[in-house]
């Protein structure tokens, strides 16, 4: 048996257990425990119930990779995990580096807060991402416009406004202080027992201090708050492990509900997320449809609904070429990710038949 901490002053209703994971469990399953993960270590994880964190290990053919922050997942008392629940959402993007592979963010997010402030970082393609992340993976977006006292150029209204109009999807655009108490108040709306949110955007953009007013401690004390904070951490931008406080984590929010922080990340590809990308720019993707050609390409052809439009001054040019941009990325990465696939599967089909023919090989031999 796992050594379990006393009960800390919270339940698995507060950590956004509901109805939806309950179905799923077998009643054979029932008599083994679930626990939410709330941080990811090289060869397995930390897991939290209202009885308290246990360190969890993965079973043979089960990797790190496979698993994300938020995950509810069944284990046995030794901390072996048994599978994972089907999730109510999941945050996916294209990992760093020159491998294309989809990293899991974080899992079962109820709205994501999308931090970005009112100067150089503030950034309409970024943002449009961002809202294509979320909406891909059925959690609700909400833009969170930083350091308004620092607006350059234009007042921080300006600045809303341009973000509002990225998606009529976008839940909200709050323009806040992040060290004002009343401020922090509006953000409460969407935290509470069974919520969960995340926050993400780059670094220096005033995530820490939204995270710390939230919880009414430092950041830093955050990570080690409700678990120890383990050796071999996942790295935000390569999920290879170190100890570091780069890592992605999950904590309990005064008050019910949990947080899920995510650092700053360098780089926010998109892969597999059609249906988040055509959403935000769901008035182009419509216009599209209506082009003489079926396999109009929106560079000139006669006909083009899209080229017309912006010709009349209806369509914005830019906003139509971040459109082809990010839908060229995600069908690039979506493909190749695809293509691995199925190569993989073509090499294991054929290891198979040779394993196949070298077993009748030898049987063949014996028998003579």
């Amino acid at each position: 048996m796992t050594d379990r901490p006393a009960a800390p002053m919270h339940c698995n209703a507060d950590l956004g257990w509901s109805r939806y994971f309950a179905d799923q469990i077998t009643e054979d399953e029932a008599r083994i425990g679930f626990y939410r993960i709330t941080h990811l270590e090289r060869a397995g994880a930390t897991g939290l119930n209202e009885a308290g964190p246990v360190a969890l290990h993965f079973p043979p053919g089960l990797t790190t990779g496979e698993v994300a922050v938020g995950d509810w997942v069944l284990a046995q008392d030794t901390g072996r995990v048994v599978r994972i629940l089907t999730r109510r959402s999941l945050l996916t993007r294209r990992a760093a580096g020159p491998e294309v592979r989809p990293q899991l963010i974080a899992a079962n997010v109820d709205t994501l807060f999308i931090v970005t402030s009112c100067n150089a970082d503030f950034n309409v393609a970024r943002l449009e991402r961002y809202v294509a992340l979320a909406l891909e993976a059925d959690t609700t977006p909400v833009i969170l416009l930083t350091k308004t006292d620092l607006a350059t150029g234009r007042p921080a209204e300006d600045y809303a406004a341009e973000a509002q109009a990225i998606s009529d999807r976008i839940e909200a655009v709050l323009t806040l202080n992040s060290k004002d108490e009343n401020d922090l108040k509006r953000l409460r709306k969407w935290c509470g027992a069974g919520q969960s949110v995340a926050f993400i955007g780059s670094s220096g953009v005033g995530k820490s201090t939204l995270i710390n007013g939230l919880t009414g401690i430092d950041r830093d004390a955050l990570r080690a708050r409700s678990v120890p904070q383990a050796t071999g951490d996942i790295r935000e931008d390569d999920a290879k492990g170190r100890h570091t406080t780069t890592a992605r984590s999950l904590h309990l929010l005064d008050g019910g509900g949990v947080l899920i922080d995510m650092p700053g990340m360098r780089e926010l590809g998109l892969i597999d997320a059609a249906a988040g990308i055509n959403t935000v720019f769901e008035d182009i993707v419509d216009l599209a449809a209506t082009c003489r050609f079926r396999d109009c390409a929106h560079d000139g052809e006669p006909g083009c609904a899209i080229g017309a439009a912006i010709d009349a001054g209806a369509l914005d040019a830019e906003r139509v070429e971040r459109w082809r941009k990010l839908t060229d990325e995600d069908n690039r990465n979506t493909e190749s990710v695809g293509e691995k696939r199925r190569r993989e599967k073509k090499l294991s089909r054929f290891h198979k038949r040779v394993q196949s023919e070298g077993q009748q090989g030898k049987q063949g031999k014996y028998r003579r």
